[in-house]
C-alpha cells in the first residue's frame, strides 16, 4: 500500500534573529500544516535549508521533527549530500530516530554518470532498512536521474518507494508513472513544482512535495482531495489559483526568505531570518510578494 502520497510540504527550517533553530517557530509551522490536512510532513530539504546546516545540526533538527509531529502524519527527513558514505550516516540516524522515511537528493557539484547515480542509491538501500524517496532536482544538482535508472533501483531495492520529482518536464514525470509504476505499482510519484501538481494527478502520479505548501496547504490539499473523489472542476479551480503563486520563486535566488515572508503575511507566526548565502527578504520583493498574494487572494 502507498503510505506516501497526497500534499507533503517540504518545510521552511525556522531561525532565531541570531541564525540558532527556532525550535517553537518550527513547532508553529507544522503544527498549521497539519492543521491544514497535509498528507505528510518533508524536513531538511532544499527550502528547509540543509546546504546551510552542519552534518550536527541536521541530526538535531531531525530529532525535533520526530518529536514535534509525534506521529500525526508520516514523516520525511532529507539525508542527501555530496558523500555517499555520509549520506548512510544521516539515513541510519533518521531510521534509529523514528523518521518514516527519507529523501535524498542527488549528489552535487560534480555530474554524475547514470551508472555513478545508480551505485550511490543502491549503497545507501543496501545499508538501511527504511523507506527511500528519491529526489530529482536537475537545476540545482546537475544531475537528473532518468526513469530507466530509477525503474532499475526499484526492481532491485524494495525500499526504494517513490520519487519527489523537481523538474519542469511532463515527459519526465509521465515516462516516471509508465516506467516505473509498471515495476512497482504503489511507486510514489510525487510532484516538485507547485504547476505541475495537477498534470501529475491526471498522468497517474500520487501527489506533491510543493514550496507553497508551507504558506497555502489549502490550495494543493484542496486540488488533490478534489481530485481524488473525482471532482475535476474543482481541483482545476484549486490549479488555475495556484498557478499565480511560482512567480514568487522568481523574486530572489534562492526564495527561501521570500516564501518565509508569505507564511508571516499569511498569518503562520514564523521570522524571515535564513542562513547565508541566502538572502532575507528586501523591502521591493516584500512588497511585489504582498500583491502576489492579494491576487491569489490568501491575504
Amino acid at each position: 500500500m502507498n503510505r506516501f502520497r497526497g500534499i507533503i510540504p517540504p518545510l521552511l527550517t525556522i531561525f532565531k534573529s541570531d541564525g540558532s533553530f527556532d525550535f517553537e517557530g518550527n513547532k508553529a509551522l507544522m503544527d498549521y500544516v497539519i492543521s491544514k490536512g497535509v498528507h505528510g510532513v518533508f524536513v531538511l530539504g532544499s527550502i528547509g535549508e540543509f546546504a546551510h546546516l552542519t552534518t550536527e545540526e541536521r541530526r538535531q533538527f531531525a530529532e525535533f521533527a520526530v518529536e514535534a509531529v509525534a506521529g500525526r502524519v508520516p514523516l520525511l527527513v532529507g539525508t542527501g549530500g555530496t558523500n555517499t558514505r555520509e549520506v548512510v550516516e544521516l539515513t541510519r540516524h533518521a531510521k534509529e530516530i523514528g523518521a518514516d522515511a527519507v529523501v535524498i537528493v542527488t549528489p552535487y557539484y560534480w555530474t554524475l554518470s547514470q551508472q555513478n547515480l545508480y551505485r550511490h542509491y543502491a549503497t545507501v538501500a543496501d545499508a538501511v532498512d527504511i523507506p527511500i524517496l528519491i529526489y530529482n532536482f536537475p537545476n540545482l544538482t546537475g544531475n537528473n536521474v532518468s526513469p530507466s535508472l530509477v525503474a532499475d533501483l526499484v526492481k532491485k531495492h524494495g525500499n526504494i518507494v517513490g520519487i519527489k520529482d523537481t523538474i519542469d518536464s511532463v515527459s519526465h514525470i509521465r515516462e516516471l508513472v509508465l516506467e516505473v509504476k509498471s515495476v512497482n505499482p504503489d511507486f510514489s510519484v510525487l510532484a516538485g513544482f507547485d504547476d505541475h501538481v495537477f498534470n501529475t494527478l491526471a498522468m497517474g502520479g500520487d501527489g506533491a512535495i510543493p514550496g507553497s505548501a508551507n504558506f497555502a496547504p489549502q490550495l494543493t490539499v484542496g486540488m488533490f482531495e478534489s481530485f481524488s473523489r473525482g471532482d475535476l472542476k474543482t481541483a482545476l479551480e484549486f490549479h488555475r489559483k495556484l498557478l499565480l503563486l511560482p512567480r514568487l520563486y522568481g523574486m530572489d535566488t534562492p526564495a527561501i526568505g521570500v516564501i518565509k515572508a508569505a507564511c508571516k503575511l499569511c498569518g503562520v507566526p514564523v521570522g524571515y531570518t535564513v542562513r547565508q548565502p541566502a538572502g532575507e527578504v528586501r523591502p521591493e520583493t516584500l512588497d511585489s510578494l504582498k500583491a502576489l498574494l492579494e491576487q491569489a487572494e490568501l491575504i
